[in-house]
């Protein structure tokens, strides 16, 4: 018998890469393996994705099921990979034709009872559906809006994971229908408050206007952060691509909000002192955003910034240089 490849995808910093889900069922004691890669999420999923497929109304093979992420030199985290791991052993049992989810990608996490939930960095897999010409990209209901952002790719938002079946069966699978506009919202200090302080604000019109950067000295109470959090406001609105980077950044360190899915002001980020260099530039076993990143086409606003570590103010220089992270 084949392997039934079901398509979904990981990410390498910012960039979208696909991820193939091979499945083969073999004779032996029952047993789900998952190689690849993959971190503690996506093995546990193999329990998620078992109680998914009994609790939809299908049976379970009670074989020795191997599950491949491929490639495998890629690292895999999260639980976006439940929905096609399930997809690639109904596939492998006959329940449903591998052609008829060819045209897709896919990506959710299973509750137990075959419920689909969201997850991160929806709006990545949307972008490699339309690099690599996929017909869409079939998530849960909750995802719909973050993914519809791009508008040369069909979203199909789906309830649960026997309605995803049936439809794809039936030839019945619905896209969401979006018509999302940015609008801008009002910021929650507006530089048009501010009264006096002329020098200051004249400063900062032409930091905002030039892209520089400024360091404000003074007493406490002088207005400072005030100041600083005011800048949103004079800035020119997102444009569309640079929306889709902030909502791209902020949706896979998992602080995505729907305000700023339908705002176009830019970020404002203000880490506090005491922050390490990996929450400011970002890294970790499995890398995540920083402060820097999650402040892009927006202000990153350091109050007190001579209490911050010297190595972490040493950090800060290559990103601010060069405009790009870059983590070993």
């Amino acid at each position: 018998m084949g392997f039934y490849f079901i398509r979904s995808f990981s990410h390498l910093g910012v960039d979208p890469h696909l991820v193939e889900i091979e499945c083969d069922i073999a004779p032996g004691l029952p047993k789900t393996n998952i190689v690849g890669l993959p971190d503690a999420a996506v093995t546990e999923s193999r329990d998620r994705v078992k109680s998914a497929i009994r609790n939809s109304g299908f049976s379970f093979p009670r074989s020795r099921i191997t599950i491949n992420l491929a490639p495998a030199d890629i690292k895999k985290q999260g639980p976006a990979y439940d929905l096609p791991i399930a997809l690639a052993i109904l596939a492998k049992m006959g329940v449903i034709k591998e052609q008829l989810l060819e045209p897709y990608l896919f990506c959710a996490e299973l509750a137990l009872d075959g419920t689909l939930r969201p997850v991160n960095g929806v709006l990545l897999g949307a972008l490699l559906a339309k690099e690599r010409g996929y017909k869409g990209l079939v998530l849960a209901k909750e995802n719909a809006q973050e993914a519809s952002l791009v508008h040369e790719v069909n979203v199909y938002p789906v309830k649960t994971l026997s309605e995803l079946i049936e439809q794809l069966k039936n030839g019945t699978l619905m896209p969401h229908q979006s018509g999302h506009v940015f609008s801008e919202v009002a910021s929650s200090t507006d530089f048009a408050w501010v009264k006096g302080q002329e020098y200051a604000k004249r400063a900062l019109e032409i930091a905002a206007a030039g892209g520089h950067n400024v360091l404000m000295i003074g007493p406490p109470g002088g207005g400072k952060t005030m100041l600083a959090r005011s800048i949103p406001s004079i800035l020119p609105p997102l444009q569309r691509e640079e929306a889709l980077d902030v909502i791209k950044i902020h949706s896979l360190a998992g602080i995505l909000t729907r305000e700023l899915i339908e705002s176009s002001t830019r970020p404002f980020r203000a880490p506090h002192h005491s922050a390490s260099s990996v929450a400011l530039i970002g890294g970790g076993t499995w890398p995540r955003p920083g402060e820097v990143s999650l402040a892009h086409h927006g202000v990153l606003f350091l109050d007190e910034f001579p209490e911050f570590p010297r190595c972490s103010i040493e950090n800060l220089r290559q990103p601010l240089e060069d405009g790009v992270v870059t983590i070993s």
